[in-house]
């Protein structure tokens, strides 16, 4: 007999998905709640007042917007040329943009010395010609940040634009508009929230970076020490610092998840 429609009475999940689903629920979750459960909760004002702690904050948010930025700058141009141009190899130019998603950071940060490093490829002529040094400078710290962070802008914009209605483009062509003022007046507003999703991701993306980061630019207070590089610090000489600068991290994180509510699963 089976079940009627309209009834109240939902199925009965079976032990062999909801036992194992509930050991992952709590892998993923006891971790958090032990975090929380050793929060200096008394001092956690005073912590965070720290000079140390702004510092490496403000570095954190400085170069972290900066590079979001530069990701925006770079990325959407090159997001709007995967979905919209045809051109050969655009399938190894897809799979070379989503590489550092994949790459570990500290090899990241390595790549980048190797490039931009004194010696790198374009470092050793930036040094001759220009007298610029990127590695273990603030700048330094952006490359490495908009390196890890790009593809996450890039993935949400195409996908964007990929699902996006042509024939509003297309009426747009017809009346006379240019194609740049089709981008920017007809096709940038159709993909305004992949694009405000996609930067979102990348900013909480280079807040959080650690291995590319510490490989390329070093871990000097106040001008590359972001913030999960005094975590790291904070670890071997006072846990409680850590422990705060880590809740603040969880924060972010926590915001960025509700800020972009329903645009991974198409849930309210």
């Amino acid at each position: 007999m089976t079940r009627r429609e309209g009834d109240a009475r939902p199925a009965r999940p079976p032990w062999m998905l909801v036992l194992p689903g509930l050991v992952g629920l709590a892998f993923l979750v006891l971790p958090l709640l032990g975090l929380l459960w050793r929060a200096p909760w008394s001092t956690l004002g005073t912590r965070l007042a720290e000079p140390q702690v702004l510092e490496a904050l403000r570095l954190s948010l400085v170069t972290a917007t900066a590079a979001t930025a530069l990701c925006m700058f770079f990325g959407v141009p090159l997001a709007w040329l995967l979905a919209r141009v045809r051109f050969r190899g655009v399938r190894v130019v897809r799979a070379l943009v989503t590489v550092p998603l994949v790459l570990p950071p500290v090899v990241g940060g390595v790549a980048l010395l190797l490039a931009l490093g004194r010696r790198g490829i374009v470092g050793r002529w930036l040094d001759d010609a220009f007298g610029v040094t990127l590695p273990f400078t603030t700048a330094g710290v952006v490359l490495a940040e908009t390196f890890v962070a790009m593809p996450f802008l890039v993935i949400s914009v195409e996908g964007a634009l990929r699902a996006a209605d042509l024939r509003y483009e297309e009426a747009a062509a017809t009346l006379g508009a240019s194609r740049w003022t089709v981008f920017r007046r007809v096709t940038l507003p159709l993909v305004a929230p992949g694009v405000a999703a996609g930067a979102v991701l990348c900013w909480a993306r280079a807040l959080g970076e650690f291995g590319a980061t510490i490989t390329f630019a070093g871990n000097f207070p106040g001008r590359t020490q972001t913030m999960p590089l005094a975590v790291y610090l904070a670890l071997e000489n006072d846990p409680q610092a850590a422990i705060v600068l880590s809740l603040v991290l969880l924060a972010v994180s926590v915001v960025v998840l509700a800020a972009l509510r329903g645009r991974w699963t198409g849930t309210p």
